[in-house]
């Protein structure tokens, strides 16, 4: 029972023989060097793991010699040689002994010792040793399998080839038939190494990049966080410059009110004065003495109404002058400290405030982006029947007009801007007519002038954004989408171009704003703003 224990623990748990060199992985689990080899060569793709714990290696993993491991082995094989594995045996020894070939033709496998004696004749045909001896001869003449039929694609013998059905096919022998299959899977061979070369490769990449999406996040975040930072600070700097205008006005009125109040304390001393002597004399028996009391006669005992009416508008005044808070003032200082604080964060971003009071789609466009508001169009690419307007900013339909034909003259109702690009990231908003149709996109200047070819989106020149009456479309190589309805009473748009990254964006600027097309494309040329205006009350304007 003891020996069978111990077989267990020395046996490979792959091919469940006695360990032959065995090696032991990290998680301490150990293999004949031979078949965990062939466990991690069938595996690479998708990592690495141990057969029995499934613990995963990110690399292929090193294998120890199990020098104490291998000790046991021998020493248990030489107290047990029945335990010993000696795979296909000898056919004439007594004893097993491994043998070294096997005779297809004898059907039998010979050691070293027994081969040296047999027949070296053509008819023995010597292999590895098998025991499927079967699998090597015809199911039909039981004679050994020798030639291929490459019409059948299959193994024959030399009675197949002569009168089987095989008779007249071409034939040749295994060996020719097996080089020839070993250099068909070579070169398949070849091209999935180069496949897989070309997969690690983009995996490389695809690491890389992902590491530059890391790092740059990082840095955007650091430079928002900054950002945001900056704007709190100037926000509290702002707060207490609002709240201590506030306390200086509020001290302001409350010494006035506090000396306004003074003054009418002594004004009330002054009547209860008067008052308590009117009533002492009121209250006196003696007619002599009340009469005699004329200071109660005075005028400053006895005004008159109107002495009266002026006394309550002198002191109406006097509350009146003290004020109030100036909330004017309080108004203009927020209003100037804001304004401020915005135009400070557009020359860092260098993007429009509406972009930064939160488009989800421009949160990659904060940096870098430069505006393109001093565009203006090429009235020499105007088409007869378009106006451009004085400040070059402007185009609307119009009746056809005499200008000189030229080869840059578009003969359709377009006109193309005078600015081009052709790299960095730039935007601009445009603005459209609520009625008629328009388009607005980018175009290479090398587009047609005459014809259908030469329209915005008619071509493989040029990108638009459309709007005829109500829905939208985007069109590209005569290749048209149809986009959501706009946002009532929204016509205002913002182009977005990155010339590196190949793409063109169009954004309704509603609230929220809203994307709505994006085209990529590898720009091999400079791009020109392009502008067309059809039918009547139509007209597109940049800012």
């Amino acid at each position: 029972m003891a020996s069978a224990d111990l077989r267990d623990e020395l046996t490979c748990s792959i091919c469940l023989n006695i360990y032959t060199d065995p090696v032991t992985l990290t998680c301490g689990h150990s293999y004949c060097r031979v078949c965990i080899d062939n466990v991690l060569d069938t595996q690479g793709v998708r990592g690495y793991s141990c057969p029995e714990c499934r613990q995963l290696f990110n690399t292929r993993p090193d294998l120890h010699r199990a020098l104490t491991l291998r000790n046991i082995v021998e020493s248990f094989l030489s107290t047990h040689p029945e335990q010993k594995e000696v795979g296909i045996s000898c056919t004439y020894c007594d004893s097993p002994v491994p043998a070294a070939k096997t005779c297809l033709h004898c059907e039998a496998s010979l050691c070293d010792k027994h081969l040296k004696k047999h027949s070296q004749s053509a008819e023995h045909v010597l292999t590895e040793p098998t025991t499927s001896l079967g699998d090597r001869k015809c199911s039909v003449h039981k004679e050994i399998l020798k030639y291929y039929c490459s019409e059948d694609a299959a193994c024959i013998c030399v009675s197949c080839s002569l009168a089987g059905e095989h008779r007249g096919h071409a034939v040749e022998t295994l060996n020719e038939a097996s080089e020839k299959k070993k250099e068909k899977l070579r070169n398949i061979l070849q091209k999935l190494i180069l496949k897989r070369e070309e997969a690690e490769k983009r995996v490389q990449n695809l690491q890389k990049l992902r590491i530059e999406v890391e790092e740059k996040a990082a840095g955007v975040t650091e430079e928002v966080t900054a950002l945001i930072r900056g704007i709190m600070e100037q926000l509290e700097a702002l707060e207490q410059r609002v709240l201590s205008e506030i306390s200086r006005q509020e001290e302001q009125v409350s010494l006035r009110v506090s000396d306004l109040i003074r003054q009418l304390e002594i004004k009330k001393e002054d009547l209860s004065r008067k008052m308590g002597h009117i009533e002492e004399l009121c209250n006196m028996t003696d007619p002599l003495t009340v009469l005699q009391g004329r200071e109660s006669d005075s005028a400053d005992y006895c005004d008159s109404e109107e002495g009266d009416n002026e006394d309550r508008e002198r002191d109406d005044n006097k509350v009146r002058a003290v004020g109030d808070l100036d909330v004017g003032l309080i108004s203009g200082t927020l209003h100037s400290g804001l304004a401020g604080i915005v135009t400070g964060v557009k020359r860092q971003l260098h993007v429009p405030a509406n972009i930064l009071l939160g488009v989800n789609t421009a949160s990659d466009m904060l940096l870098g982006v430069n505006t393109a508001s001093d565009m203006l169009l090429d009235v020499n690419t105007a088409a007869n029947d378009v106006t451009v307007s004085g400040d070059m900013k402007t185009v609307s339909r119009s009746r056809m007009k005499s200008r000189p034909e030229t080869p840059e003259r578009f003969q359709s109702d377009q006109v193309l801007s005078s600015r081009s690009f052709s790299s960095g990231r730039h935007y601009w908003e445009v603005e459209g007519s609520e009625s008629g149709w328009w388009a607005v996109g980018m175009a290479y200047r090398s587009i047609d002038r005459k014809g259908r070819q030469s329209e915005i989106g008619c071509n493989n020149k040029s990108w638009g954004l459309g709007r005829r009456y109500n829905p939208y479309y985007v069109i590209h190589d005569s290749k048209s989408i149809r986009l959501p309805p706009p946002t009532p009473s929204s016509r205002r748009f913002w182009i977005f171009l990155d010339y590196e990254a190949g793409r063109l964006s169009f954004y309704e600027l509603c609230d929220p704003i809203r994307h709505l097309h994006t085209f990529t494309a590898t720009f091999t040329e400079p791009l020109h703003a392009v502008f067309r205006v059809y039918g009547d009350n139509s007209w597109l304007r940049m800012y």
